[in-house]
């Protein structure tokens, strides 16, 4: 068989393989469509119908994987199957996601990885503000960023907890690749500014350094805005990811400039609704211990004493007095667990003040 017989044979399979895809995605969307109604059927009078369920979302991704023989990888299948479950959820009951903006941001890429294409998100200006759509109902749920692997903590979202009764529904990772963006009419070899948010140019420090040492680098308020202030200038550059560019129409001049290959953010979501136990979660609580000697060990030891992960533990001040001090803490394990159950029991019977934040599916993509 010639080449040309070969190539026609197998454009031939692929089409009839799409046709059985695109079938098999339409049955899928008509049954989300049929679970919206059984929803709705059964709903009680003043009860609000549950459509996103994180839990269940991330066991489909999850087997998704487990089952998959390639050729493509797992997070490209997953993926792709990702966007598949937005638009079919779109179809129960579109979501409304706010996030801190501006677009192009990296927590809009978050949010859009979360919960894929087809949600209706909102850009938001401060953090604060996204907590308070949240905590009204004017949308579903937010996305908000929490930690960084170069940076640490980011403050103004833990103490946003401290401030809203709200549920930590889910969690996503975020690898953050920073690049140096022009403009078409950026003189390259006449830049004298490079702008970004402060955080970005602290994880692009050391390149910066080496490449542009007596360039004025001026922090603004979001990647996204440094992005938009290039499009109009001809002597500045501005650190940012690929949905500024995208979004401003700039190019890159360097890529993936962060001084640390792994660096990556963790953004939360947050919500009102309660998440189940997977098997796989983690849980996050603020604890105000007493001010005493050994109060630090008295919070750890339930955890050593159970051989639970702890993951992370950030401290804030209190808004109860002066140097007085809560505790952020993430550990494996749903609250739900018997054995979490107990841990949280011993905290706070020496515990002033504890709080779950929530229990939530850990991060699958």
């Amino acid at each position: 068989m010639s080449e040309a017989d070969q190539l026609k044979a197998l454009r031939v399979r692929i089409d009839n393989l799409d046709e059985r895809i695109l079938e098999l995605i339409s049955e899928r969307a008509r049954c989300a469509e049929e679970v919206a109604r059984v929803k709705m059927a059964v709903l009680k009078p003043g009860e609000t119908p549950v459509f996103y369920r994180p839990e269940r979302e991330a066991w489909v991704l999850k087997h998704i994987m487990e089952i998959n023989k390639g050729p493509l990888g797992n997070e490209e299948i997953a993926r792709l199957f990702r966007e598949i479950m937005s638009s079919c959820l779109a179809l129960e009951h579109p979501l409304r996601v706010a996030y801190l903006g501006p677009e192009g941001t990296f927590t809009q890429a978050a949010a859009l990885k979360h919960f894929g294409q087809a949600v209706i998100s909102t850009p938001m200006a401060a953090i604060d503000e996204v907590f308070r759509e949240v905590v009204s109902g004017a949308v579903n749920f937010g996305v908000v960023p929490v930690e960084n692997s170069t940076e640490g903590a980011v403050n103004h979202t833990l103490d946003s907890f401290l401030e809203h009764d709200i549920v930590i529904c889910g969690e996503v990772e975020l690898r953050i690749h920073q690049h140096l963006l022009v403009g078409e009419n950026t003189a390259t070899d006449r830049i004298t500014r490079i702008y970004s948010h402060a955080q970005s140019l602290a994880q692009c420090r050391k390149w910066l350094d080496a490449h542009y040492p007596n360039v004025e680098r001026v922090a603004v308020s979001s990647n996204a805005d440094a992005a938009r202030r290039v499009k109009g200038e001809w002597n500045s550059a501005a650190i940012a990811g690929d949905m500024a560019a995208q979004l401003y129409g700039l190019s890159r001049l360097f890529e993936k400039i962060e001084d640390r290959p792994d660096n990556s953010t963790r953004f939360l979501i947050i919500g009102n609704q309660e998440v189940p136990p997977t098997g796989d979660d983690k849980t996050s609580a603020i604890v105000s211990m007493r001010n005493k000697p050994g109060a630090l060990h008295e919070l750890l030891m339930p955890f050593h004493e159970n051989a639970i992960d702890l993951t992370r533990i950030e401290t804030r001040p209190s808004r109860s007095g002066k140097w007085t001090y809560v505790f952020f803490i993430d550990f494996l394990g749903h609250h739900q667990d018997p054995l979490i159950k107990d841990v949280l029991e011993k905290i706070g019977q020496e515990a002033v003040a504890l709080k779950v934040l929530g229990s939530y599916p850990k991060a699958v993509l």
